[in-house]
């Protein structure tokens, strides 16, 4: 899962963004609403979900969410801010965004709305079947013939992306944006070891492999 942060305090926003680094999300950063907006409309495909301070230097928050939802109606949006009348809330909920935030808040707090928005966003893709595969996001489990399979952070998140897009061939390009925090031009290299290790956890022996490789194009998880 892809999460863009705009916010123009340093610290608060290398708190979060470490934060979401550890918990399996690619993060991409904005430190003022101009490099914010950009950013959100030109990858508003790509993002899952956008954490916005309300006061931003060059465009405020509260237009970037404007201009976010004449082209994205469904990315969810969270507010982070100092502003907390019932006024203030109201009005940020009218112009599109999800939910809103004061801060100070704790990291668990914010994990938990994020997850919340996630799953409201996805309700029944919190839990990915397979053949005989069980995938269960709340509870960070994988399953395999009723046996449960560990899986490091990436490994996770990458099953989930491709699990998600069951059926679609998903390119290298996409794969190392949404599950990793690298752009398209980083030697992509780094997905075959992780693909390889899927392999070996979830491969059986009297099997095909669980992902296959569209040489040249990508990975795909079939749904034949």
């Amino acid at each position: 899962m892809k999460i863009l942060i705009i916010e123009d305090e340093p610290g608060i926003l290398s708190f979060i963004e470490e934060g979401l680094k550890e918990e399996g999300f690619a993060v991409d950063t904005a430190v003022d609403g101009s490099e914010g907006l950009d950013k959100a409309l030109e990858n508003h495909r790509s993002y899952d979900l956008l954490l916005i301070d309300w006061m931003l230097p060059g465009v405020s928050g509260i237009e970037i969410s404007r201009q976010v939802r004449k082209v994205n109606s469904a990315v969810p949006i969270i507010f982070l801010t100092a502003r907390d009348t019932v006024q203030d809330t109201v009005f940020a909920l009218q112009i599109g965004a999800n939910d809103y935030i004061k801060k100070p808040f704790s990291f668990d707090e914010l994990l938990a709305r994020i997850r919340v928005q996630l799953r409201t966003k996805t309700e029944e893709n919190t839990r990915f079947f397979h053949n005989d595969l069980l995938m269960d996001l709340n509870k960070h489990q994988v399953f395999r013939n009723d046996e449960e399979i560990a899986l490091t952070h990436k490994e996770f998140s990458l099953l989930e992306f491709l699990l998600r897009n069951k059926g679609k061939v998903c390119s290298r390009t996409s794969i190392i944006e949404h599950v990793w925090d690298i752009h398209f031009d980083y030697d992509t290299s780094v997905i075959d070891v992780y693909i390889n290790a899927l392999r070996k956890k979830l491969d059986t022996a009297d099997g095909p492999s669980f992902v296959r490789t569209i040489r040249g194009v990508g990975y795909i998880i079939s749904t034949e």
